[in-house]
């Protein structure tokens, strides 16, 4: 039975966008209701990283130390062509308490979340999932599977890319999906080939491929290939790394601890709200991981729908509420536009390699230009 059934906001999904909307209201005071249609957290997850800014936004609620404490900071990111360095992107000089890129599972980092939430007063209602929603002068009435209702003033979802709330609150989802799957995978290496304090972006012409450490010694290997493997083994990572990766030193694939494949989709939703209902992450936006912006546009948009709302709830005006989409709509085009960029170059025709590495080489030679990527890349640049 839900409790209780009526809640200032109800937030749908418990991932790290609505985990972090729950934990900006809690933290203000406001009654906020939690659910997910999952049993149990995932264990095994695909985002790992977690950027400057996105750090500064969680500070304010005591979370920024406790994941520092539990990641891997990374100081600097480069774009590739084998082992030539083609776009270096240092994040040392960074106008923040946190230069660097900060390398942790999403596991970790919910659980982080859930567990300031918890001590908070806040919980998360599971399995529970949505069947339906009507709105009404004051607010919101959820139906679940179950039957049970849930009263409350405004709607969330934060329930990803197939977002039942999105669906049914009719709000379109601009955009397509690109023709390559993608292969993800952490796997313990030997041999040199890769820095433990550095993120990469290989280009090739066969696709690109991610190498970037984290805790514990394990580097996260995500690549786009034309048919992903299910469970991608050793010979399979071995050979993204020899035909993409670094040459002069073999990277070597001892032991893959997990892994797995995905499809990637460009698309935006056409408003970020239909009156009560407010959309949030990848509910709101999806794209390649090129970059690693995803989760962290999320819990962005997260801090500053939690900022809104309880605004509104305070007496502010409901269109607060449209200024809160305003705002994050055109930081998520910039950063689609960003991922699809990166994604594109990376698997340029192999005919235009080396004009795309010379164009690539001129460009960012200017300091301002690295500079502008890593306001881009740490999120600083969306403030």
């Amino acid at each position: 039975m839900f409790s209780p059934a009526a809640t200032d906001v109800l937030v749908v999904g418990a991932g790290p966008t609505g985990l972090t909307t729950a934990l900006g209201l809690v933290h203000q005071g406001r009654s906020v209701t939690v659910v997910d249609a999952r049993a149990a957290a995932d264990t095994t997850t695909r985002a790992a990283v977690v950027h400057a800014r996105t750090l500064e936004v969680l500070e304010p609620y005591g979370v920024a130390g406790r994941l520092v404490a539990r990641g891997l900071p990374v100081p600097r990111f480069t774009v590739r062509d084998r082992d030539r360095v083609l776009v270096p992107v240092p994040f040392g000089g960074l106008p923040t308490p946190y230069p660097y890129t900060l390398m942790i599972s999403q596991e970790v980092t919910e659980a982080v979340l859930l567990e300031r939430l918890t001590e908070l007063g806040g919980q998360v209602l599971r399995p529970s999932t949505l069947s339906a929603f009507e709105q009404h002068a004051s607010g919101v009435t959820a139906t679940f599977t179950t039957g049970e209702t849930v009263r409350a003033r405004y709607l969330v979802g934060a329930d990803g890319m197939h977002s039942t709330v999105r669906e049914q609150a009719g709000i379109g989802f601009t955009g397509g999906a690109y023709a390559e799957s993608f292969s993800l995978a952490d796997v313990r290496l030997s041999g040199g080939g890769v820095p433990d304090d550095e993120v990469i972006l290989y280009f090739s012409p066969a696709g690109l491929v991610v190498v970037a450490p984290l805790p514990g010694g394990v580097h996260r290997i995500v690549a786009t290939v034309q048919e992903a493997p299910k469970e991608p083994d050793a010979a399979f990572v071995q050979d993204l790394l020899d035909t993409r990766g670094p040459r002069a030193r073999r990277a070597i694939v001892r032991e893959v601890l997990w892994g797995s494949r995905f499809h990637v989709q460009h698309r935006i939703a056409d408003t970020y709200r239909a009156g009560r209902v407010l959309l949030a992450g990848d509910a709101a936006h999806v794209h390649s991981p090129a970059g690693g912006q995803g989760m962290n546009t999320g819990i962005a948009d997260a801090a500053a729908l939690a900022r809104t709302l309880d605004e509104v709830l305070a007496g502010g005006s409901p269109d607060l509420l449209d200024a809160y989409g305003a705002t994050r709509r055109p930081v998520a085009e910039q950063v689609v536009s960003l991922a699809d960029r990166l994604t594109r170059l990376a698997t340029a025709d192999r005919r235009l390699t080396p004009l795309r590495n010379l164009a690539l080489r001129l460009f960012t030679l200017h300091p301002a230009v690295r500079r502008d990527l890593a306001w881009r890349l740490s999120g600083l640049r969306y403030r």
